[in-house]
């Protein structure tokens, strides 16, 4: 029997599976970037829980807490809402 050569040969839709299933594999692989340092440092950071008028809670970065400017000091709540324009 004569052995055929592929250079005239085609391939088929079976010799195009087997590539096209490895391609998509492809993505996992773990071929990443790599973490940069501020990324980790801004998952480190603390957060505050903090009660908002209406009793629902907000967590609040420790470090931005720091930062505020303190307007005025003991104020009551119905005072306080009214500064922000909001009634009881």
């Amino acid at each position: 029997m004569k052995s055929k050569s592929r250079k005239g040969k085609q391939i088929s839709r079976r010799g195009i599976l087997p590539i096209l299933g490895s391609s998509l594999l492809i993505p996992f692989l773990g071929f990443s970037k790599p973490i940069n340092d501020e990324i980790i440092n801004s998952e480190d950071e603390e957060y505050q829980t903090l009660l908002k008028p209406d009793g629902t809670s907000v967590k609040v970065k420790v470090s931005v807490l720091k930062k505020s400017k303190v307007i005025k000091k003991n104020i009551s709540n119905k005072s306080f809402l009214n500064w922000l324009n909001k009634k009881l």
